[in-house]
């Protein structure tokens, strides 16, 4: 009889090349007592990471902290608005109310659920299939997509950090979503048999308002209620009193912020090397909302992305963009570099042979975490200007630019040894940056005459469809929740 497993005679032919190997030997020694990226960090390579860049935009206070939280992707849409917002404003400081946003993705996207649930269930999909499946191995997800953002902002508007401040719960989301990933498994139960036993249009509806007051109900226990109304007091910059009295959220936002950035004037511009450049993509079953906008993508090479985001930063917009953010990062150093950690010295092995199509489609690599572009530096001496001096319009002929590194603006707090920014190199940028949002004024016509294809439709569980959700938690460590 064979032997079971792993054969004998390999066994001690692993064992004997790794135990006559003093180098492993050595590097046995170390990783067992350390972190093994700690043992793995290149010193000469980390020598080299700083963060001083050719151009910046006009960065505001404070840094915010999405805490324990996979609310990124709001934090950093936040981020990029309020840096047009502040200078419009004249303040020292800003925080729109990312909890607000928050809330009513959570009370949207489980109605969205609910009501997708119902639609597959008539279609006779079967809860073991692969796509209900996916569906409810997390219903209620903390991350999310640009267009998402945009659901919520035209629907609900936006109001102050300082008008409702968060609850414990907003930068502790893990028991809301065990709360709400549960009831919307019970509601899938309770839609499955309804169907199936051919119910009414009325007892339909009345199951789905009982679902929906359960789960308004919850939510609003968890983060507050959010105010219908609201008054802002402030001083700007000159220490000069105002004041905006009886604002609704959704005045404050079209009166006050969307003349200074229109959410809607941006284009959603990712890099899937997958699928065709200058084709539109969506993902199935990717929304937070009922008869809401379709999550889409203008597939464009990665150079496209790069090119753009750079015309961006130099007429001194920021950018949000998705990445996978847990590859090649040293947290320390602040430092997204392909080279920072050297595996070969430590295990004889290299992390960085499969390209990314290669990671996408082998389950090696998603988008996890939007962050901003601020800042970024440059081969050569093409000129800028410091960052006080105009830049270029955005609609003339801007230089190529050989880009090097860039500056990210993040949302895990501020710490003494780790000011809130990372340093991304260009190279980094190449292979795990995913997405970038652009305003359209900085997009040539014939990208953006992608946006009216019909689009190729992921789905539902392609890696395209993952949401910007890294949670960062108290102890720094980040993890996939």
């Amino acid at each position: 009889m064979a032997d079971a497993g792993v054969g004998t005679d390999l066994l001690a032919e692993m064992q004997n090349a790794f135990l006559n190997n003093e180098k492993f030997l050595m590097a046995q020694n170390v990783v067992t007592q350390y972190d093994p990226l700690e043992v793995c960090l290149d010193r000469n390579v980390a020598e080299t990471v700083n963060h001083v860049y050719k151009h910046k935009v006009k960065e505001v206070k404070p840094i915010t902290n999405q805490r324990a939280s996979g609310r990124c992707w709001i934090f950093a849409f936040l981020n990029a608005i309020r840096q047009k917002f502040v200078q419009h404003f004249n303040l020292e400081d800003f925080e729109f109310s990312q909890q607000y946003l928050y809330f009513w993705d959570r009370i949207e996207r489980s109605y969205f659920f609910i009501n997708v649930y119902e639609e597959l269930a008539r279609k006779g999909e079967k809860p073991d299939g692969r796509l209900m499946m996916f569906l409810l191995s997390n219903p209620l997800n903390d991350g999310g997509q640009w267009d998402m953002l945009i659901n919520l902002v035209e629907k609900y508007g936006l109001i102050p950090k300082e008008v409702w401040p968060e609850a414990f719960t907003a930068g502790r989301s893990m028991r809301l979503r065990k709360i709400m990933n549960y009831k919307l498994r019970e509601y899938a139960v309770t839609l499955k048999g309804l169907v199936d036993k051919n119910c009414s249009d009325e007892e339909m509806k009345a199951a789905k308002v009982k679902m929906m007051t359960e789960v308004y109900r919850i939510t609003s226990i968890c983060l507050g209620t959010p105010p219908k109304t609201f008054d802002w007091e402030y001083s700007d910059k000159s220490k000069a009193y105002c004041k905006l009295s009886g604002v609704t959220p959704l005045q404050f936002y079209n009166v006050h912020v969307k003349p200074i950035y229109n959410p809607l004037d941006k284009v959603c511009l990712v890099n899937d090397p997958r699928n065709p450049y200058n084709r539109l993509l969506t993902v199935e079953y990717l929304s937070n909302m009922m008869n809401g906008r379709l999550v889409l993508y203008n597939n464009q090479s990665v150079d496209v992305l790069k090119k753009l985001a750079a015309a961006s930063l130099r007429d001194h917009e920021a950018v949000w963009f998705g990445c996978d953010v847990g590859k090649h990062f040293e947290r320390k150093l602040g430092a997204l570099h392909l080279d920072v950690h050297n595996y070969e010295l430590a295990f004889g092995i290299s992390m960085v042979t499969l390209d990314k199509a290669q990671r996408l489609l082998y389950g090696d690599s998603l988008m996890t975490h939007a962050m901003v572009f601020t800042g970024l530096s440059w081969e050569g001496d093409e000129p800028a200007g410091d960052t006080e001096d105009p830049k270029p319009a955005a609609d003339e002929n801007l230089p190529e630019l050989k880009t090097t590194k860039w500056r990210v603006e993040n949302s895990w707090g501020e710490e003494k040894d780790k000011p809130g920014y990372l340093m991304m190199t260009d190279s980094w940028f190449s292979e795990y940056v995913y997405e970038v949002v652009v305003d359209k004024k900085y997009v040539p016509a014939d990208i953006m005459a992608v946006l009216k294809q019909d689009p190729v439709v992921l789905s539902a569980w392609d890696p395209m469809g993952s949401l910007a959700c890294i949670v960062c938690g108290k102890d720094e460590h980040l993890a996939h929740l």
